[in-house]
């Protein structure tokens, strides 16, 4: 495709302007590891949801979000389940709360806190360290694959003979402008290009709706899509037959697994709720919460992505989904068996986005995709540097050390998820894997860490370490065994690999000793979580009478309800503008004004960075982790209940 020369400048000007800001921010950015991976803690949160919700509007995401819709209709709004795009009501809701008030810099360096200093707790930062590593070379092969489809259809440089080889070489060169801004910035760098990335985004979504709303009429749509398309319920069965119109719908369908709507919406249900209890992975979305400079403002910053992503980028979604419907799918139904829907997005952009738009558009696109892999780039160095490194390696190193070592671990890590993105066949086999097999390996060990006193830093470790190896045997890329898993199996899997997980996790500890009470006393007087805390709740209160115990569980479970009725009524509203369906637009308005009201009143209002404790000795709820040892090893718990 030949690009306007407008749309080429504006392209440039967009990729200069990204990497000026990365070089101009990194003076600062290197004064200490401090800066360079959490921003000091001086960012606003305002700018840290902006910045979360433009990591989260990747290419990769946003394209295989076109092809749901396109397939599956309204009921593709359930899909992102998967993720679970709801975990971030979770964090809204406590969970961040929780995890800033720990103080920490990342996930791993938080299992010291949690678990202390020990030889299960070191075993247990490394293979949170391993967790982390493994989640960001899985998204780094993610967006590698999307931006590499993505860019080929557009720029006008035919690189390679091989269609194949031509999207690679081209995910090879914007990856490598990512690389260089994020390395150079860190987080700073980081907060600021994504602001602007989120601007520009916002603007081409407004548009591409619009656009959408003037060329396609309802019935136009109408005919092109089969019955029930329009439809948001569903029974067991999905009842969406693409037969009369694009036959290779119904193979993707098949193929995908999604055929038995109800079963699959009741394993993302169930996957969704314990995966988002687990708390954050160690990626991007987790170095957000720690960047927050309070408790409170980290809750605030997890409520405001869900605000202002989902109604914006539905929008683009649909406007470039009803264009390939109405006006694309001859072309997609003479592909045959081969179609490739991931490829609707580009093809839809070059056929119907005018000049000065379309390059405003792509420099979004390409925006999403380097915001996204900047965050992930910047999260790889903090566990490998601070966490390994810093700790194990050379503890008395200067700052400027470690940040030139940071540089050196991104590096590293781009080119090894580069490769893995080599080798993956398509978007949807790095997703189903990530968020079915991966996660399901990491839920249990992270539920139990917020809510059992007694479950300890080998039950964390060998919980982890059966749900890596349990998703690893599950990955289709991998083929361990000369398996044949399928592309939709690895979510099926998760209950499998739940169990493992939780296998290791209880023998783990409970054929060891508890953790060293002061670790669990300084831990629980500093997130004060709700859960089975009984025997270290009476401990403390023998030293702080003052103490309370966390009694928000039935509000906090309530205000999670209602936030993803929230949520998934934004998601919605942004179809169904598009989409002019002005009855359904009503009632999703109308969701959002009745969920907004009551969270503003039982979630907002209540926010607090530390339950007020007269009396109670600063150190023990300031932003500075008091000593994770918690001294010599002490007499366990004699719990009062069976543990």
């Amino acid at each position: 495709m030949n690009l306007h020369p407008i749309d080429l400048t504006i392209i440039a000007a967009y990729i200069v302007v990204t990497v000026f800001i990365g070089f101009w921010i990194s003076r600062r950015a290197s004064k200490s590891i401090q800066n360079y991976f959490l921003g000091g803690n001086e960012i606003p949160w305002y700018a840290l949801g902006l910045s979360n919700a433009s990591g989260m509007f990747d290419i990769s995401g946003t394209m295989w979000l076109v092809y749901l819709l396109f397939v599956y209709g309204m009921k593709s709004i359930w899909i992102p389940w998967l993720w679970p795009v709801f975990n971030q009501i979770f964090l809204m809701v406590y969970l961040s709360v929780w995890l800033r008030r720990s103080g920490v810099m990342t996930g791993a360096e938080w299992i010291r806190f949690r678990f202390g200093d020990g030889q299960g707790a070191k075993l247990s930062h490394l293979v949170v360290v391993l967790f982390a590593l493994i989640n960001v070379v899985g998204f780094l092969a993610y967006g590698f694959i999307g931006i590499g489809q993505f860019a080929s259809a557009f720029l006008p440089f035919e690189l390679s003979a091989d269609p194949t080889w031509n999207a690679n070489l081209y995910g090879l060169i914007i990856t490598a402008i990512a690389t260089l801004y994020v390395v150079k910035g860190g987080m700073f760098s980081v907060v600021f290009t994504e602001v602007l990335q989120f601007c520009i985004m916002t603007v081409a979504c407004l548009w591409v709706g619009a656009i959408a709303m003037q060329q396609v009429a309802p019935e136009a749509l109408s005919a092109a899509v089969p019955d029930g398309w329009g439809n948001l319920w569903f029974g067991w069965n999905l009842d969406l037959d693409w037969a009369a119109i694009l036959p290779s719908a119904n193979e993707k369908i098949a193929a995908d697994g999604y055929t038995l709507f109800g079963a699959f919406f009741m394993m993302m249900l169930f996957k969704g709720v314990l995966g988002s209890m687990a708390g954050p992975a160690p990626n991007y979305d987790m170095q957000r919460v720690l960047s927050a400079k309070t408790p409170k403002e980290a809750a605030k910053m997890s409520g405001l992505v869900s605000l202002v992503l989902m109604v914006p980028r539905y929008m683009l979604i649909t406007g470039l989904t009803v264009l390939a419907l109405v006006f694309f799918r001859d072309e997609l139904g003479a592909m045959g068996s081969d179609v490739n829907f991931e490829l609707i997005l580009p093809f839809t952009l070059r056929e119907f986005i005018p000049t000065g738009l379309l390059g405003l558009l792509i420099a979004a696109l390409l925006a999403a995709f380097m915001s996204t892999y900047a965050a992930t780039v910047n999260a790889a160095p903090a566990y490998i540097v601070n966490d390994v490194y810093k700790r194990y390696i050379n503890p008395d190193a200067s700052e400027k050390t470690y940040v030139r070592m940071s540089y050196l671990v991104s590096i590293i890590v781009v080119v090894i998820g580069t490769g893995f993105g080599f080798v993956a066949q398509n978007l949807n086999e790095i997703v189903q894997w990530l968020v079915g097999a991966l996660y399901g390996g990491y839920a249990a060990s992270n539920l139990l860490k917020w809510h059992w006193w007694r479950f300890n830093s080998y039950g964390y470790f060998w919980g982890m370490l059966a749900g890596i190896v349990a998703a690893g045997i599950a990955a289709p890329t991998m083929g361990l065994l000369g398996l044949d898993f399928g592309a939709a199996t690895p979510l099926y899997a998760f209950p499998l690999i739940l169990a493992l997980s939780l296998v290791g996790c209880i023998a783990g500890s409970l054929l060891t000793e508890p953790d060293p009470p002061g670790v669990l006393k300084n831990f629980y007087l500093k997130v004060r979580p709700w859960g089975f805390w009984s025997p270290v709740h009476e401990a403390v209160v023998a030293e702080h009478p003052e103490i309370q115990a966390n009694g928000g569980f039935k509000r906090d479970a309530v205000n999670v309800v209602v936030g993803i009725v929230w949520q998934t009524a934004l998601v919605a509203t942004g179809i169904l503008i598009v989409l002019e369906d002005w009855s359904g637009l009503a009632t999703s308005v109308t969701v959002v004004i009745v969920t907004s009201a009551f969270l503003k009143v039982n979630w907002y209002d209540k926010l607090e960075d530390y339950p007020e404790q007269p009396g109670l000795d600063d150190a023990s709820t300031s932003g500075t982790p008091v000593s994770a040892s918690g001294g010599p090893q002490q007499a366990p718990f004699e719990s009062p209940v069976p543990a």
